[in-house]
């Protein structure tokens, strides 16, 4: 991978320096064809939530599709990224993208011709959940092969976050009148075409083989090594568990949508589309903030922020009982949850070790995907006895809690990290050969 030299930076100002990122061919073929697929995406997580909701009626069975659909990636998470980091993460790709494909128009098939049931659901979101036990982390660390100079990674990143939510913003705000026109099948049938999009970018690419060790080590024996790369680090290990909690207290939030538009709000699908736009709209701001940066440094001060601006917008999403008030407060949380997530994965892939890389992010995708399953349950089951207000409202509070934790840990952290930014040049003065005092008043780095 190229980098520029040592505190080299970008010309900023206007969508150039913004975009920066698409200036490397192959992610602006990945950017504009996952753009794409994305928003179908959104209409199936939509409309699957509420066809189970209609079918139903449950919170708690909007829990347990939830848990199909992220179980998988907790139990295989950690062994996907062995073979993410063996296996060609192109072809990975192109397969993860064709049996997603396959999957979304198994659910039309069913939906359109009316049989479907609540365990054909279950069942199709399991395989799902295994696609994306190794598509995620594939992903993730695909995105350095795609982006040959390093110090465009960081934008890259941030511009993958918004892609994400704004099909997140886009997704659901037509999801509510797709719905009511063509139903929940229609949405799953043009999610599976959007799939086209993104596997005709893939092959279009033309990637640069990249150096691969040989390995002849056992899986086990290669995924204790990455276990021991990541969590016997502070750093990598306070950033996984500060994701893990957010995701873990926010995943009932997307679970319990359409019980707060329904029973608290008293809307129809319409309400639900327009709060998971709201959603998106802040995460699509965050992103937008992400892009925007000069440098990975002074992200750990932006992460604590981040996680207290999530937990005090699902705490006030909770007591909301006015739409306009709720779409307010869940703006704020989309910025902070997607802000939290997208800072922390730039710190990790930037202070990673290459040949540790898909391990390290399978590491990521358990603790954003991986304990998502955990938090639906919970949410559904505490929603059911407790209501869906004050589910959301501890959840809130256990993400003030974590950011205090985080806050106590964060000097320790920066101190860490420090001398591989100084090796990665991230630190110019230092890494020119000037005396580390300069750097007053004090390590900023993270």
């Amino acid at each position: 991978m190229q980098t520029r030299a040592s505190g080299e930076q970008p010309p900023r100002g206007g969508w150039r320096f913004l975009l920066r990122a698409l200036g490397h061919r192959n992610y602006r073929l990945f950017f504009a064809g996952q753009s794409v697929s994305l928003v179908g995406t959104w209409l199936t997580r939509v409309a699957t939530s509420w066809l189970v909701y209609r079918l139903t009626g449950s919170a708690m069975l909007l829990g347990v599709i939830s848990f199909c659909g992220q179980i998988p990636t907790f139990l295989l998470g950690p062994f996907a990224g062995v073979l993410v980091d063996r296996w060609n993460r192109h072809r990975l790709l192109v397969v993860t993208q064709v049996l997603a494909m396959i999957q979304s128009l198994a659910l039309a098939a069913l939906a359109l011709t009316g049989v479907i049931a609540v365990w054909h659901i279950a069942a199709l979101m399991v395989f799902q959940g295994l696609i994306n036990a190794f598509d995620m982390p594939g992903r993730q660390s695909f995105v350095v092969e795609m982006v040959e100079d390093r110090a465009d990674l960081p934008n890259a990143i941030a511009l993958n976050s918004s892609m994400f939510n704004a099909a997140r913003l886009l997704g659901p705000s037509v999801a509510g009148a797709l719905i009511a026109l063509v139903g929940e099948g229609g949405c799953f049938l043009i999610d599976g075409i959007s799939y086209l999009a993104v596997i005709g970018s893939l092959l279009a690419m033309r990637i640069t083989p990249r150096p691969r060790v040989q390995r002849h080590q056992h899986v086990l024996t290669e995924l204790k090594e990455g276990f021991q790369h990541t969590f016997h680090f502070p750093p990598m290990r306070a950033l996984l568990g500060l994701v893990a909690l957010v995701s873990l207290m926010g995943m009932p939030l997307t679970v319990l949508m359409p019980v707060m538009a329904s029973q608290v709000l008293g809307g129809g699908a319409n309400t639900l589309g327009f709060l998971m736009a709201a959603a998106g709209l802040g995460a699509l701001g965050g992103a937008g903030f992400l892009a925007s940066r000069r440098s990975v440094r002074g992200l750990g001060g932006v992460i604590l922020v981040t996680t207290l601006l999530f937990g005090a917008g699902l705490l006030a999403f909770s007591l909301s009982r006015h739409l306009a008030l709720s779409l307010v407060s869940l703006v704020l949380t989309g910025f902070g949850m997607m802000v939290t997530t997208a800072a922390s994965n730039t710190v990790l892939q930037t202070i990673v070790e290459e040949r540790m890389r898909g391990r390290l992010m399978s590491f990521y995708t358990m603790s954003v995907m991986g304990t998502a399953p955990f938090g639906s349950l919970l949410g559904g089951t505490l929603a059911t006895h407790l209501g869906a207000p004050t589910t959301l409202a501890i959840n809130g509070a256990m993400c003030l809690v974590g950011a205090v934790w985080f806050w106590r840990k964060l000097p320790e952290l920066r101190e860490r990290v420090r001398p591989i930014y100084v090796r990665l040049g991230i630190i110019p003065e230092v890494a020119t050969g000037m005396d580390m005092a300069a750097e007053r008043p004090g390590p900023r780095e993270v």
